[in-house]
């Protein structure tokens, strides 16, 4: 049985916590004592920064050199690539370089499967991967979703916000019928929740109604906090730039639940084993 899990976050739709959510799972389940490897897979490089890794463009190994190795047909040296955060994890960072990438993968032989063969080098050295995808259904979206043992969605509480959900998750059917069949959809993380109005709850009930029953609703909610932004600008997970907030305290348990589920996936593969 494999020790390590890699989970993907991703939804198409732009700032609803994509990077913050990668970012501070990782510390979170870093503070349960779990090994962490978080993977910027976004040309824009917001978790390389947020992370304080700010002068991306002239770190020589990343995510994009790795594919494009890759591509090349050359050895994949991963570990060449890690860079260890102040906080106790680990990054696989990006630059724009990423996107030229992404398109030379797009004809490379097996290009579903390059971010597979680039952490399966290391993946024994954590118990968790953490991959912040790019904000679209890209091939690097794909091919985070080839390697991952589920995703995660954060979706903002918003109207409109849940729109296009349903094409990440015929997305998600295909690269599971063709590409990963032990995929899942781990479940809806609402974020950026605004308990001042009656909106996220109202949300919250339309995805029930919609999703619910295929997918889980995480029972924990992420606040909006200015001090998360604030964080950003620092090279600090909210836990650090502010343990006592709400922010990290939301983080803190939707880790807990994160951990909960694992546990209890494992327990059933332990008993089909088994039988």
């Amino acid at each position: 049985m494999r020790k390590c899990k890699t989970i993907a976050i991703a939804n198409q739709k732009g700032g609803v916590g994509k990077t913050t959510t990668a970012f501070s799972l990782g510390i979170a389940l870093s503070s349960n004592n779990k090994k962490v490897l978080v993977v910027d897979a976004d040309p824009q490089a917001n978790l390389t920064t947020y992370m304080g890794f700010y002068d991306e463009d002239n770190i020589s190994a990343n995510l994009s050199t790795l594919i494009e190795d890759f591509i090349d047909n050359k050895e994949v040296e991963t570990e060449q690539a890690i860079l260890h955060h102040k906080e106790g994890i680990d990054l696989i960072p990006s630059n724009l370089n990423l996107a030229m990438t992404e398109t030379n993968l797009s004809s490379a032989r097996d290009r579903e499967y390059a971010i597979k063969n680039i952490l399966e080098k290391v993946e024994s050295r954590y118990d968790y991967i953490i991959i912040d995808c790019m904000p679209s259904l890209s091939m690097l979206v794909t091919n985070a979703l080839a390697t991952a043992d589920e995703v995660i969605i954060p979706v903002q509480s918003q109207y409109l916000s849940a729109i296009g959900m349903g094409n990440l998750i015929n997305i998600v059917s295909k690269v599971k019928k063709h590409q990963n069949q032990n995929l899942k959809v781990g479940g809806i993380l609402l974020t950026l929740v605004d308990n001042r109005t009656k909106l996220p709850s109202t949300i919250k009930k339309e995805i029930q109604e919609q999703y619910g029953n295929i997918i889980k609703l995480y029972d924990t909610q992420i606040p909006y906090a200015i001090k998360t932004a604030e964080s950003t600008s620092k090279g600090k997970s909210i836990f650090a730039y502010d343990k006592n907030s709400k922010v990290a305290l939301a983080y803190t348990n939707f880790a807990k639940e994160v951990l909960a589920d694992n546990e209890r996936r494992k327990n059933e593969i332990t008993k089909d084993y088994a039988r």
